[in-house]
């Protein structure tokens, strides 16, 4: 796959420019899949859902102009015959998964076969915040997610990990003023305890990767820790 991982999805012209890149035509002719999964842990996670898909957070990544798009629930996957939702999948120019909850949205990939199926997919993958950190080998978010996990579920077993289907770590929203976990001093503390490069970016910046390489898209500020 090739991949669009950001902060805060397509906030600036430089983003939408690497998107359009990364699909080989424009986003107008494009079909995305909007995995909205990640969201439902939060209270009032289906009203961000919703608003993620026709509020006030629409044109990141849904309002961009589609020429067709639907929504892939990843919890309702494992009940559904693969004939009925595969195909789609694999036809889609893109999938856009959203932010919320590491640990919730990383599980859910891999119950669904999501996971499984990433690596062999032509799609470009679009991550949001969440849906960036999903690909990575360790979460950054791990701590916070914890409180979300039902007490004795499984998915509680391992909230430090990510899919690890890229080599290196994100730290999303970096210096975000209502996120007082996002300043420099902060990431770089935890970026120190990983074994793996640490790319810390804000809201106006993405990485994009193609091939295993990275190229960090940015109108913003970004930093890369142990790299």
């Amino acid at each position: 796959m090739k991949l669009l991982l950001t902060s805060s999805g397509v906030t600036n012209r430089s983003i939408s420019e690497a998107l359009v890149e990364l699909l080989g035509k424009p986003i107008t002719e494009s079909s995305a899949l909007f995995v909205p999964t990640g969201v439902y842990p939060f209270a009032g996670g289906a009203g961000s859902a919703w608003d993620a898909m026709t509020g006030s957070r629409a044109d990141r990544v849904c309002g961009l102009g589609w020429k067709s798009l639907g929504v892939l629930e990843l919890t309702a996957l494992p009940t559904i015959r693969e004939e009925n939702w595969l195909p789609a999948v694999r036809e889609a120019d893109a999938l856009l998964v959203w932010g919320g909850n590491v640990t919730y949205l990383t599980y859910w990939m891999r119950q669904s076969g999501l996971a499984d199926l990433l690596p062999s997919l032509d799609s470009v993958y679009v991550g949001v915040s969440a849906g960036a950190i999903a690909l990575t080998p360790y979460n950054c978010d791990a701590e916070f997610n914890q409180q979300f996990v039902p007490d004795g579920h499984e998915m509680a077993l391992a909230t430090d990990k990510s899919l690890g289907l890229v080599d290196f770590t994100l730290y999303p929203h970096l210096n975000h003023p209502d996120m007082e976990d996002t300043t420099p001093a902060n990431i770089e503390k935890w970026a120190s305890g990983i074994p793996a490069p640490t790319y810390a970016i804000d809201d106006d910046t993405a990485l994009k990767v193609v091939d295993g390489t990275v190229e960090v898209v940015s109108e913003g500020d970004w930093t890369l820790f142990n790299g």
